[in-house]
């Protein structure tokens, strides 16, 4: 008998982590996994891809000679206890990456920074059942997340007391502080040549 096939969110019944992997290798479009919920990964609009490659653009000089690297989107992570399986719009990893020993393509288990590019239709989740996963990542350190409908950027960063920090700017001429990485990102070039979709906004 073969592997059932992905259901819609809503209709899904609870699955194991063993049976996202298994089911995800048979899918023919990525699925991203919460304790024992599955949701299949829709296409991206322009404004979300501009903005991911701008902070790409930005930070990649930045990283070079700190032992640090990103990947854009397609670097699945894996949270604690197999609790959860995503794919962040942005991972930075430093170091030697630790992947998991499962089933290929593994899962990176050590970022220091995730960023998600947020949208109306993702922004709850980014925001809180995913936010819940990432911050139990032993190595994680910052999660940022860009919205992709307005200049608008949150910040989560881990103090030394083990506190996650929030702090939140509209300010386009706002310099983003990635101290998980040393990184410097001006707002302005992370937007720059944005176009937002002014019907999400009525």
């Amino acid at each position: 008998m073969g592997l059932p096939t992905f259901k819609l969110p809503e209709e899904l019944a609870y699955v194991s982590a063993d049976d996202y992997l298994a089911l995800e290798l048979e899918a023919e479009t990525r699925h991203e996994y919460a304790n024992g919920r599955v949701w299949a990964m829709t296409g991206a609009e322009m404004t979300h891809n501009d903005i991911n490659y701008n902070l790409n653009q930005v930070i990649g000089p930045q990283l070079r000679g700190k032992g640090c690297k990103a990947n854009m989107s397609d670097l699945r992570v894996q949270t604690k206890n197999r609790s959860g399986y995503l794919y962040p719009d942005t991972v930075v990893i430093c170091g030697t990456p630790m992947l998991s020993d499962e089933v290929k393509p593994r899962s990176l288990t050590n970022p220091v920074l995730v960023v998600e590019v947020t949208s109306a239709s993702t922004a709850e989740r980014d925001h809180y059942e995913k936010f819940a996963l990432y911050r139990h990542i032993d190595s994680l350190r910052q999660y940022l997340m860009l919205s992709s409908e307005e200049v608008h950027a949150e910040i989560y960063t881990l103090d030394e007391l083990g506190r996650w920090i929030y702090t939140e700017t509209r300010d386009l001429s706002a310099v983003l502080d990635l101290s998980s990485i040393v990184c410097q990102v001006p707002l302005a070039e992370v937007y720059a040549g944005v176009e937002f979709d002014l019907e999400t906004k009525e």
